[in-house]
């Protein structure tokens, strides 16, 4: 039955598969053997890996992250909470002291049993002990002998974890009484790629993971029920929901403990939620893709868990029309965490929500199963392509799944964020490490919403149907791969003829800011009308402009930016268009001429849709309101 198990496991292409000249990329498989003692949240477990190196480079060392390190009294995350202005507020306790505010951090006062840990010993190369140094949160290993170009190796290691309490993403008994959310729990290799080791300490941000496969068996209390990454290879021995149909399971009261086998294959991260109180449901999706459902029994949640399970069938199906098919055959929803985390086949989120956020959650971590689990872009280097490019793709998604009662433009308060943002004074460039950011408001707008803008304003710059083509094609071009910025660039030019590094360029390595104005509408003689554009910010941008005429027609000018080498087509059927001559950067000023009089026109606007991050659009009507 195993061997059939196994069999049944889609194949997915691994790899390699980026388009770009000389790409490689890592490959490790996992093995892992993992006990969990449920009263101490404590567990033991046995790695081991086999590691290749498709790298041009000889490697003399390798490094493993080991993020539970960081939830311990003066770590560098707790550090950042006690120095950083605007702390996260799940991770903090807020009270009054002498009359003041004052800001702890909930890592700073854990208890020895409270910590999280994760303690390495017996690591050996091919069989032979090599030299490891722990430093917080990465462990760094000088291998007994270099790993040469196209060669493989095994790592092997014993590790000893304790689970922290929840403060943030993983830990144990969550706000909401989740006992187990096990993410960021194992030693896990660093990536090597064509930018050298990313062997980043775990502060506050997200990850960036090597692909390979995952056979994990977990060993816990037989009332404990897990939901996580991979598929159930002994699902009629577990039962817990997971048993064919037809199929009754039962454990002789003798028995304490299940071990549970999953198989994740093509994966770069290995994520489990588990509790003894789950319900756990399973519906099938479109592609027959099981969606699985882990949320505690709790009368008060119970009919909005059920009500969102047809909900994310239909998120999974727009997801597969305007991005891709999901290459899996199952996904999980597991209340856990602090909020919502995305992982390989599963998300960890909160549960005890209004039914329209749990939708609206799901679909923002289930669209990362594209935007960061497929198209596995770093998110410490380019954190504003898997947050911004979900936001995107989600809020699109909810406004067709569970539209408002009043309808609104989807991509609105991402736009309203950035230009708060641009105009606050504390914006940073997108090209700023995750990390690294002053303070966490600058990194939430930035990632989630000038990310998101970023896309939006790309339609604006190629065409609607041009922005569809790109998403698709960059998702089929770059799936099980570590695409870059420049990646998406260059799949929006190859679709759309335009040249685009300017716009690449100012939007993420510079905070240069978009403001464009009508200076002067004026009467050039008594049958045309001058009208005189400025640019006010630094960052050049084609113009589309509609004029509105006193006898209810419109007409359409296109005004291109010189450097993109390309006009956009009339995004306006039935409207007249016009295509001026490109507008060169160095010239602050445009003039055209309309040929008809000033009292003829009732109305010009500039960018009419909004999808232009003008950041004063006052001064982009005329006459102005």
């Amino acid at each position: 039955m195993k061997k059939l198990l196994f069999l049944l496991i889609p194949i997915i292409s691994t790899a390699q598969n980026n388009p770009n000249p000389g790409y490689w990329q890592q490959h490790v498989d996992y093995k892992m053997e993992v006990n969990m003692d449920v009263k101490k949240f404590q567990y033991k477990g046995k790695q081991e890996i086999v590691y290749t190196n498709n790298s041009p480079d000889t490697l003399h060392k390798v490094f493993y992250h080991l993020y539970n390190n960081a939830f311990q009294p003066g770590s560098e995350m707790d550090a950042r909470l006690q120095s950083i202005s605007d702390p996260d507020k799940r991770m903090v306790k807020t009270f009054k002291k002498e009359g003041k505010d004052v800001k702890e951090s909930r890592i700073s006062t854990l208890k020895p049993n409270e910590i999280g840990y994760l303690n390495i010993a017996n690591l050996k190369q091919d069989g032979v002990s090599a030299t490891t140094k722990v430093v917080g949160t990465i462990l760094e290993v000088t291998l007994v002998k270099p790993i040469l170009p196209k060669q493989k190796t095994t790592l092997s290691l014993d590790f000893d974890g304790q689970v922290p309490l929840q403060i943030r993403r993983s830990g144990r008994l969550s706000e909401e009484g989740v006992a187990l959310s096990m993410t960021q729990w194992y030693p896990k290799l660093c990536e090597y790629d064509f930018e050298g080791w990313h062997a980043n300490p775990y502060i506050a941000r997200e990850f960036h993971g090597v692909w390979g496969n995952f056979d994990v068996k977990i060993t816990i209390d037989k009332d404990y029920t897990i939901g996580g990454t991979g598929y159930l290879q002994n699902k009629n021995e577990i039962g817990h929901g997971y048993q064919d149909a037809g199929v009754t399971v039962v454990h002789p009261k003798k028995t304490k403990t299940l071990t549970w086998h999953f198989y994740a294959p093509n994966v770069h991260d290995f994520a489990w939620g588990a509790d003894n109180e789950f319900i756990h449901d399973m519906i099938l999706g479109p592609n027959n893709v099981e969606l699985h459902f882990l949320y505690k029994n709790n009368k008060d949640i119970i009919e909005n868990w059920k009500k969102l399970q047809p909900k994310t069938a239909e998120l999974l199906a727009f997801f597969n029309e305007n991005v891709g098919p999901y290459p899996y055959k199952q996904y999980s929803v597991i209340q856990g965490g602090d909020g919502g985390m995305e992982y390989g086949m599963c998300t960890l989120i909160t549960g005890n929500r209004a039914f329209g956020s749990l939708v609206g959650v799901t679909a923002h971590e289930m669209a990362h199963s594209w935007f960061q689990f497929v198209l596995a872009t770093n998110e410490t280097k380019h954190e504003w392509m898997d947050e911004g490019f979900t936001s995107y793709i989600s809020n699109l998604a909810m406004n067709k799944i569970l539209p408002p009662k009043k309808p609104e433009v989807p991509y609105e308060e991402a736009y309203n964020n950035y230009i708060y943002l641009a105009k606050s004074g504390k914006e940073q460039p997108l090209s700023t490490h995750a990390d690294r950011y002053d303070i966490n408001m600058a990194y939430g707008i930035s990632a989630y919403s000038k990310g998101e803008v970023f896309l939006v304003q790309l339609g604006y710059l190629i065409g609607q149907e041009n922005l569809k083509k790109t998403i698709k094609r960059y998702y089929n071009d770059y799936k099980f791969t570590h695409p870059t910025p420049n990646d998406i660039k260059r799949v929006a030019e190859k679709v759309s003829g335009a040249n685009l590094d300017w716009y690449l360029l100012d939007w993420t390595l510079t905070t240069n800011t978009i403001d464009y104005s009508i200076k002067e509408v004026s009467e050039s003689n008594a049958a045309n009308t001058k009208v005189v554009f400025e640019r006010k910010g630094r960052m050049p941008m084609p113009l589309d402009v509609m004029v509105e005429y006193t006898d209810g027609t419109k007409e359409f000018f296109y005004i291109p930016n010189t450097y993109m080498r390309w006009e956009k087509p009339n995004p306006y059927p039935g409207i007249k268009g016009n295509v001026l001559k490109g507008w060169d950067w160095a010239y602050p000023t445009f003039t055209f001429e309309i040929a008809k009089p000033k009292d003829k026109i009732k109305s010009i606007t500039i960018d009419p849709e909004n999808r232009m991050a003008d950041i004063n659009k006052e001064d982009n009507i005329f006459p102005k309101k």
